[in-house]
């Protein structure tokens, strides 16, 4: 049975944590009482309200916008290393304020320690990067057809960068969006998600103190807070010129018109129905471990979650056998006991949201393992919601497997040739992450190649999720087609200039043509 670790921690322990993390980072914003008024910020973990920050008013965003616009005339022309030497710091201050920040992602977004560690460490990760960046922002020097002249590219700063980030990442995305913009010469506006601005005052305070200690403008970066108006004024302002938004589809079919209507440039992070498939010919230790972190980590919140295990038959049975009996060792509970490996879901809507979807598959056919609610303790509270990882053996690919459901819900498909399995994998609608486990080299290479698997992440003997910064992150179809962190990824965020220059004394035109 499910594992249930510790009780949890009261309200007035967590909110006694915020004001000491929040007061280590430097944060010197006023902190309202529950029930005083302004954005609620909340903990999963108890579901009580902490306390409330005021939320930016649209002339406040105007205004945020305009400084960072101003700012970005003086930062554009700053030499790249000089730049980089801001975002060197802020990775500096980040290994010193490491724990600080990961105990305000544990309480406002549930995630276990370690893994909340582990997203400060990648925001540190994408600052080393990005200070490397900022001596290889390379241009080309292209053969000129004409004599005496030389073709190259350059690249330039593109502008303001609104930033538009969502819970389950409440720190990272920012990061890889903030530390790359920045070395580029651009400016960074960024407006977090509603349920996690204390993670966000935090940041901002990391950064304001990173460009006081180098002598930079501090409005390279600005912060604001609140909901869906305030998102709606970073789209629609022709100031921004990039907006990089991670959430739902149903948000980037919004964001990506608006944006487009004006002339701007978006880079979309949407949604991800991630899937594995499982050959005869995989190691099957390994295949269990890799999916039911996957599957299970982050409580089944994160946009490269195992949601689909796409399994041969002859082997269904077995791997089925072997995970649900690992969810069963799963401990649920407080994320702060380091025994914990499953915290809980955001809020109500996420929950109703699960128990919606695996009522829908028992609809259609599916078989459902767990999914039941777990109580905590004496100290359970209505508003806080831990529940078992469910396996979901499914007939068939069906409506609900299309259906991207933010919680731990691994659905169970068969196949009986590899062809099957990923036209099975490329049939949803999203095309986020995927993997492949097996140690037969033809059947990884088949997945890798050009008609594999269709995501933007394609992955062999390893899970879903747990992407590295060096590589270039996002996906295809509906999962929007942006690409952040790693690898060129760095040339969304500048603009391209072709220039020739003639070194002759003659003038000479492409193409052959003469005029004269």
């Amino acid at each position: 049975m499910t594992t249930v670790v510790s009780k949890l921690p009261t309200a007035d322990a967590l909110r006694a944590q915020v004001r000491d993390a929040l007061a280590a980072v430097g944060s010197t914003v006023a902190l309202g009482e529950p029930g005083a008024g302004g954005l609620a910020a909340s903990t999963p973990i108890t579901g009580d309200v902490l306390f409330t920050v005021a939320p930016s008013s649209i002339a406040e965003v105007d205004a945020a916008i305009g400084e960072a616009a101003h700012a970005f005339s003086q930062w554009r022309v700053t030499p790249a290393p000089v730049r980089g030497a801001l975002v060197g710091r802020l990775g500096q201050l980040l290994v010193e304020h490491k724990a600080a920040l990961a105990s305000l992602v544990t309480i406002e977004a549930g995630k276990i320690t370690s893994e909340a560690l582990g997203e400060v460490q990648e925001m540190i990760d994408i600052c080393e990067f990005a200070v490397g960046l900022s001596r290889q922002l390379y241009g080309r020097t292209i053969a000129s057809e004409r004599p005496g002249h030389r073709l190259m590219e350059t690249w330039h700063p593109l502008g303001v960068v609104g930033v538009i980030t969502a819970f389950n990442f409440p720190v990272a995305v920012w990061a890889w969006n903030t530390a790359v913009a920045l070395v580029c010469g651009d400016t960074v506006v960024w407006k977090p998600s509603e349920l996690t601005p204390l993670t966000a005052l935090a940041c901002q305070a990391l950064l304001e103190r990173a460009a006081a200690d180098v002598d930079a403008p501090t409005a390279v970066g600005r912060l604001v807070l609140g909901e869906r108006e305030v998102g709606e004024k970073l789209v629609d302002d022709p100031r921004v010129a990039l907006v990089s938004a991670t959430g739902s589809v149903r948000m980037g079919r919004e964001v990506g018109p608006r944006v487009a209507g004006r002339f701007g440039r978006v880079l979309l992070e949407l949604g991800g129905n991630n899937a594995a498939i499982v050959t005869p010919a995989a190691d099957l230790d390994l295949a269990v471990r890799g999916i039911v972190f996957s599957a299970a980590g982050t409580a089944g919140q994160r946009c490269t979650t195992l949601r689909r295990l796409i399994v041969h038959s002859s082997i269904a049975d077995e791997l089925v056998s072997r995970i649900t009996a690992a969810y069963r060792q799963l401990p649920v509970g407080d994320p702060f006991d380091e025994r914990t490996l499953v915290g809980p879901l955001i809020h109500t809507a996420s929950y109703r949201d699960m128990v919606g979807a695996l009522q829908q598959a028992q609809a259609e056919g599916g078989e459902v393992i767990g999914g039941e609610r777990v109580d905590v303790g004496p100290d359970f509270e209505e508003g806080a919601f831990y529940v078992k990882p469910a396996v979901v053996r499914m007939p068939s690919q069906s409506a609900v497997v299309h259906q991207e459901t933010f919680a731990p819900i691994l659905y169970v498909l068969t196949y009986e040739t590899l062809d099957e399995a990923i036209a099975l994998n490329n049939a949803v609608p999203q095309g986020l992450s995927s993997s492949i486990f097996t140690l037969d080299m033809r059947e990884a290479e088949r997945f890798l190649a050009a008609d594999g698997s269709d995501c933007g992440i394609a992955n062999v003997n390893i899970g879903t999720s747990g992407a590295e910064i060096g590589g270039a992150f996002g996906g295809e179809k509906e999962t929007g087609g942006g690409r952040e962190s790693g690898s060129d990824a760095w040339k969304a965020y500048m603009r391209r200039a072709t220039n020739t220059v003639n070194y002759s004394t003659e003038l000479p035109l492409a193409q052959g043509v003469h005029f004269g």
